[in-house]
């Protein structure tokens, strides 16, 4: 569920009713677009968040099915599928008796992200933190990948956070198999440390009361802070 920040040419779609019906989409794109709505939904009308849904209708080998970008003051909930053998993977890959509820919690996932960019926090840390030092004897290059992993790799584990605090809420009969699940995706050619190692945050919510609280976003900022390590 990585972000990506987009300034190339894709068709935006409105997003309504009748955006996952559209004949110029693919039944996966229908599905996947389907499977997010209720969250994309209560981004718009509950939250008033400046949500698009955009389709890329170019081939997009290697990308990630479902990204966030972020563009002239609006957030861009991004599907690359054609092409694209990952977003079917994905689906084959889940349990359908998970499918719609996975689905949404990857859409909070990046809902997560477009809330850090609406408050000024992307790679932000809380105050009172201080960034780790970078590893000596790394080039000038290596040592800004370095910390642009470190960066990424906490806004996954918020994301990762506020996708589970939306399970917690929609879908509590479902939390233990989504946690599992999501440890299993964190799990696979896990690099410790690397931009996907989001195990420290997820082992803090196991149990699903630890994100009881009024708004999934505060809730999970509070665990985020507990997990951070720099």
């Amino acid at each position: 569920m990585p972000h990506r920040l987009l300034s190339l040419a894709v068709l935006v779609c409105a997003l309504t009713q009748t955006t996952a019906e559209a004949a110029d989409l693919t039944a996966l794109e229908t599905r996947w677009l389907k499977g997010v709505w209720p969250v994309l939904s209560y981004a718009r009308q509950s939250l008033a968040m400046p949500v698009d849904i955009v389709v890329q209708p170019q081939d997009a080998p290697g990308a990630a099915p479902m990204a966030l970008g972020f563009v002239d003051g609006r957030c861009k909930l991004v599907l690359s599928m054609r092409g694209n053998p990952e977003g079917q993977r994905q689906l084959d890959a889940m349990d359908p008796a998970l499918t719609d509820a996975a689905l949404e919690l990857m859409a909070a996932h990046e809902l997560a992200h477009c809330h850090r960019y609406l408050q000024g926090a992307w790679h932000g840390l809380p105050t009172g933190f201080v960034a780790a030092k970078v590893p000596e004897g790394l080039s000038a290059e290596l040592q800004q990948a370095w910390r642009d992993m470190r960066s990424t790799r906490r806004e996954e584990g918020y994301a990762d956070l506020v996708g589970l605090a939306w399970t917690r809420e929609h879908h509590p009969e479902l939390y233990a198999r989504l946690h599992a699940w999501l440890v299993t995706e964190r799990s696979i050619d896990l690099l410790p440390g690397s931009h996907h190692d989001t195990l420290e945050w997820l082992a803090l919510v196991q149990d699903p009361a630890q994100l009881n609280g009024s708004s999934m976003f505060d809730v999970a900022s509070d665990l985020w802070v507990r997990g951070l390590k720099e």
